[in-house]
């Protein structure tokens, strides 16, 4: 396969992408929330066109069924429950064209380095893109009016959202106790499953102001401590990343309400499980004069730690963003009469105005 007169190979400049520097703040796509989910790519990498995979968990004991011996009373006993969450495969394309003529007035330039560096970022963009789209999905779960699961979705939603934004004043924005009572309403006692916050510039820079962010340190050879760009706070690790959901940015009269995520490890899955053709080039040598489109192909397995995507018989192929953005689409998992607990799930969100 040829490129601009020169060999093209897919496999080869696949790795090529992946070794440029991406220097855009898509800090959510880049942490450690996002996870994998090995049964999940196992059966979707060796199904030809597979879209969605259902993975079974099994139910845990309780000591809430232990009976008194007396000596004189049979023991009863009970089965365990299996539950299943189901996961979609997104698959997302694009292409870009340059004309040869371009080259000639660009002397110089490694084109190849170019389209690289930009593939590079656009994955990036992309995969954040979709991660959003989840758990805008998740904080809007809609599923089945008086089901068990509408009662567990309504509860996730509650118990996970700390919303300062209907306050007034100073009362609306982020402070030394926000945090801390936001991870106890969402999982109480299992408050420690949160191991970073994700936030805006604007929520930052307002905790940097309260003093509240302490900055990580590095002692160098010479013995000289250093303060790091790294901050935490209440011990989270803070990522800063102005992606972040902004509401009423442009509204007359109204003040922005920001949205800060707190996460726990693998909280997230998206796990790239490749396309049969990620990368391919074609060359046109008539129009303008000639010209070459790089074309690129990803799929990714979706899902949330202990919620379900039930997947609609409207997606046939691959999942839009809307699809995943659409709170009908996902509930927490359940065996049909109970949800796991909303304690074990480590996503939370605050909503501020700064």
């Amino acid at each position: 396969m040829k490129f601009d007169s020169k060999t093209f190979n897919p496999l080869a400049f696949g790795h090529y992408v992946d070794r440029i520097p991406n220097v855009t703040k898509n800090e959510l796509i880049k942490s450690t929330a996002v996870g994998k989910n090995d049964q999940a790519a196992s059966a979707l990498s060796n199904q030809t066109g597979s879209l969605y995979v259902r993975v079974p968990y099994f139910g845990r004991i309780t000591g809430e069924t232990s009976q008194n011996n007396d000596g004189a009373t049979d023991i009863s006993s009970t089965n365990t429950t299996t539950f299943e969450q189901g996961f979609v495969v997104a698959s997302r394309m694009d292409g870009w064209t340059e004309r040869s003529f371009s080259k000639n007035i660009t002397a110089g330039v490694d084109f190849m380095d170019n389209v690289a560096a930009q593939v590079a970022d656009y994955k990036m963009e992309v995969k954040q893109n979709i991660l959003l789209a989840m758990l805008k999905g998740i904080f809007s779960m809609t599923t089945g009016t008086g089901t068990v699961q509408e009662k567990a979705a309504k509860e996730f939603i509650e118990k996970h959202t700390y919303d300062l934004s209907t306050k007034t004043g100073d009362d609306s924005k982020v402070n030394a106790y926000t945090l801390n009572k936001a991870i106890q309403q969402a999982c109480g006692d299992n408050k420690n499953i949160f191991k970073l916050v994700i936030m805006h510039s604007e929520v930052a820079t307002n905790l940097e102001n309260l003093k509240l962010l302490k900055y990580m340190t590095q002692t160098d050879s010479d013995g000289i401590e250093r303060e790091l760009s790294l901050a935490t706070w209440n011990g989270r690790l803070v990522l800063i990343d102005d992606n972040m959901p902004v509401s009423d940015v442009n509204k007359a009269g109204s003040t922005p309400t920001y949205t800060t995520y707190v996460l726990g490890t693998g909280a997230i899955i998206l796990d790239d499980i490749g396309d049969s053709v990620p990368y391919e080039m074609s060359r046109d040598p008539k129009t303008k004069g000639g010209q070459d489109t790089l074309y690129v192909r990803d799929r990714f397995i979706c899902g949330v730690d202990g919620i379900s995507f039930e997947k609609p018989a409207s997606i046939t192929a691959s999942a839009s963003n809307d699809d995943l953005s659409n709170g009908a689409n996902w509930s927490l998992i359940n065996d049909g009469d109970k949800s796991i607990s909303h304690k074990s799930i480590a996503i939370a969100r605050i909503i501020s105005k700064g």
